[in-house]
């Protein structure tokens, strides 16, 4: 039986102590649905609070990495893809991905939300107000917003939910 892959995507080095926060609470409410995490790997920002979230709640977490090894992996990562692809690796994060949730915004997550939004996957974000206008006014209402780590959550259940009558 296939699990069902929850992408949490952010900005690494960047990252605000607010976006850190709920990317942790978000990666424990991965983990404590029975869904599986995935996310860049590193360990660094919102993927590191993700993943020890997840790991917080006894979750199974995925890192794919750019490099060629392992360096500067998340010690909450339980299974490393190691891609030796730089940034080309955010669309094996999107396409592995049954649902992506941003949370927080940097060039490398808004490539990641734009290849969400072109290949159809579910897209939630956890952002600021100019991300939102600024990816609302290309995707239109492909593009869900959620205001907390919960009702971000309530928004993947739906989402997953549609999936599974779409098929």
């Amino acid at each position: 039986m296939s699990r069902t892959i929850i992408g949490v995507m952010g900005p690494g080095e960047n990252a605000t102590p607010t976006e850190c926060d709920r990317a942790y609470e978000l990666g424990w409410r991965i983990a404590r649905s029975g869904w599986v995490l995935l996310t860049g790997g590193r360990n660094r920002g919102v993927m590191e609070a993700a993943s020890q979230g997840a790991q917080s709640g006894n979750g199974l977490t995925i890192g794919i990495l750019p490099g060629r090894d392992r360096q500067g992996i998340s010690a909450a990562v339980d299974l490393a893809i190691v891609t030796d692809m730089g940034n080309a690796r955010n669309n094996i994060n999107i396409l592995s991905s049954h649902v992506i949730i941003a949370c927080g915004m940097g060039l490398g997550t808004a490539s990641e939300v734009a290849l969400a939004l072109k290949s159809q996957t579910p897209t939630i974000l956890l952002s600021d107000r100019r991300s939102r206008h600024f990816f609302t006014d290309l995707a239109g209402d492909r593009l869900m917003f959620a205001v907390s780590p919960e009702e971000a959550i309530a928004k993947t259940r739906a989402a997953i939910a549609r999936l599974a009558q779409a098929k």
